[in-house]
């Protein structure tokens, strides 16, 4: 097994550190070298904080995450009116995504944080090849539970040149939910139903609706998930709004 979540722990303290010695610095990186020098993190040095050190860094990791938490649920925009769905990325991020995080008045630290937080990483060109939406809860304002059963109604004619998909993962590590025997549906999925009006029901829940397994991805009851509605060859209906993604309805 490959484990890549970030870990909110003590390990993330080592590993910041396997960093520093490791990679060169980087001039717009040397503000946090007197920084991290203050909780024993230094190039050529070893990491070996006392017990009482190592109390304040495990209790400023939770800090850290649970305001990451935060921020995720409160930052991003509702994309169409009246719903859920969003642009996991800030305005800013995406202004400064292509330039290396910089623009002449500022460096988006935060906002750059909070999408690796879920992401792990950056798009440097968002609506250009692919464009992104997030959902984390209901129709009705409540978190996706693992343990119910819902249905998402893709409309007909998405605006994209390639192909869509909706991706599950799992809330807490925003990794893909362990175990399950497919983490997503697309419109390349072999065997997908699709309605005569070229809708595609979508549906997400431990057990498949009766006869609509190829259009099913399973959760686990116990944990939240989240939804990511992936666009490739994104086009103009999608930006002018003119074509909506409705919300994700608990099923009937």
């Amino acid at each position: 097994m490959f484990d890549s979540t970030i870990r909110y722990d003590f390990s993330f303290f080592q590993s910041l550190n396997r960093v520093v010695q490791y990679e060169p610095w980087l001039s717009r990186d040397k503000v946090m070298v007197d920084m991290l020098k203050t909780i024993g993190i230094e190039k050529g040095k070893p990491f070996n904080p006392d017990e009482s050190t190592r109390k304040v860094l495990e209790s400023a990791v939770d800090e850290a995450h649970a305001w990451f938490d935060f921020r995720y649920e409160t930052t991003f925009a509702p994309y169409f009116k009246d719903a859920h769905w969003a642009v996991p990325a800030s305005p800013e991020l995406m202004e400064v995504s292509a330039t290396f995080y910089e623009s002449p008045d500022s460096y988006a630290i935060d906002a750059r944080g909070v999408t690796d937080y879920w992401a792990f990483s950056t798009v440097k060109h968002l609506g250009s090849g692919q464009f992104y939406l997030m959902s984390t809860k209901d129709k009705n304002g409540a978190p996706l539970d693992g343990g119910k059963a819902y249905k998402l109604t893709v409309p007909a004619n998405v605006p994209v040149t390639q192909y869509w998909s909706a991706v599950v993962y799992d809330r807490v590590t925003h990794a893909l939910i362990r175990d399950v025997a497919s983490p997503s549906k697309s419109s390349q999925t072999p065997g997908l139903q699709v309605n005569e009006d070229g809708t595609v029901d979508l549906y997400f829940g431990p057990k498949a609706p009766s006869g609509k397994e190829p259009n099913w991805t399973p959760t686990k009851a116990g944990g939240r998930f989240e939804v990511l509605f992936r666009l490739y060859g994104p086009q103009k209906p999608l930006f002018d709004k003119t074509w909506t993604l409705p919300d994700i309805a608990v099923a009937n």
